[in-house]
């Protein structure tokens, strides 16, 4: 059997193939009611399948957006990365994830591959974007729309969350509880002092305790960010002689690590020791007890990152408050922190 074309199309439709075009493509001129309806009608009885490949040799795009995350294993990530498929999904769009496991040559990997495949787009969950990284987008062209982070090195459009509102609204939170002080589980010693969320929580705590009047030194702990290396340096935390009465977590993740080692050493949360995370992942809700965390509306973040990667126009015209888009955090109440 012959591979139906647009031509075919044309034909049974009565139209030209550009408004064919303009009827698979939405765009970019618009096609009366009657008329788009007489070519899907055609479409449909021939069984014409556009020939993507082709599309994207002609326009030198495709209809994929690239997304680089750090690790999608992670909740936060991977809830994350569903929003941003289902916004682009929206948009006619699909998804291409790649992970970088926080290593930067992964990272530049991916870039190299994504914008070699032509993608409409590239939205970049990078830890720390190097300059090597900063180089291969900038010789691409590309459009990048930096999301949840915001690295030094790279100064494209970017979609964040009021980190450091949001740390200090925790903290605050745990010593209106009366609590006399309160530890931070941060980052590690290579987590980026700019442009990364969990600076920016480490120092959301630090100015929440300062305004108080109360000395942070020694109570900052480093931890990787996921649950597992969290609930062994909760271990250490809460099996020392000066165990706190709270704790601030950088990440819903490594809360989940530092509730699981006060279970394990018979420590009442929230009766002898109070724990706030940041992300408000789905679990979050369901630990125990259920936790208290600080949330964005990562639903509202992921369409905004679609919509502006694939429209450039502030790429190129936007001011510096118009290329920074900071959502608002929220205190989300649970029982850890001692309330309910």
């Amino acid at each position: 059997m012959a591979k139906v074309t647009r031509d075919d199309v044309a034909r049974l439709a009565g139209t030209s193939t550009a408004v064919v075009s303009y009827v698979i493509n939405n765009g970019p001129r618009p096609v009366a009611p009657a008329t788009r309806e007489r070519v899907l009608a055609a479409i449909k009885e021939l069984g014409y399948r556009p020939d993507r490949v082709a599309q994207a040799m002609a326009s030198r795009r495709t209809d994929l957006i690239g997304l680089i995350v750090p690790d999608a294993r992670q909740p936060f990530f991977g809830e994350m990365a569903h929003a941003v498929e289902q916004a682009a999904s929206e948009r006619g769009k699909m998804v291409l994830v790649g992970n970088s496991d926080y290593v930067a040559e992964r990272e530049v990997h991916y870039l190299r591959a994504f914008l070699g495949m032509r993608v409409s787009g590239l939205i970049l969950v990078s830890h720390a974007l190097n300059d090597l990284a900063a180089a291969e987008i900038d010789a691409w062209d590309a459009r990048i729309v930096l999301l949840h982070e915001r690295p030094e090195a790279i100064d494209d459009v970017a979609v964040v969350t009021d980190d450091l509102g949001g740390a200090q609204l925790a903290v605050r939170h745990l010593l209106e509880h009366g609590n006399a002080y309160v530890a931070c589980v941060g980052g590690t010693a290579e987590t980026p002092a700019v442009g990364d969320p969990v600076s920016d929580h480490v120092e959301g705590w630090r100015r929440a305790m300062e305004d108080a009047g109360i000395p942070t030194e020694g109570r900052l702990f480093e931890a990787p960010y996921n649950r597992y290396d969290a609930y062994r340096v909760g271990l250490d935390i809460l099996s020392g002689p000066d165990r706190p009465p709270a704790i601030f977590c950088s990440t819903d993740d490594q809360a989940v690590g530092v509730l699981r080692a006060a279970r394990e050493l018979r420590i009442d949360v929230p009766g002898e020791l109070a724990v706030v995370g940041f992300d408000d992942i789905k679990e979050a809700a369901l630990t125990d007890p259920p936790m208290t965390t600080v949330a964005s509306d990562r639903p509202a973040m992921a369409r905004a990152a679609v919509d502006l990667v694939l429209d450039d126009g502030l790429r190129v015209t936007g001011s510096q408050r118009e290329r920074l888009k900071i959502f608002p955090s929220e205190l989300v109440i649970r029982r850890s922190c001692g309330c309910g």
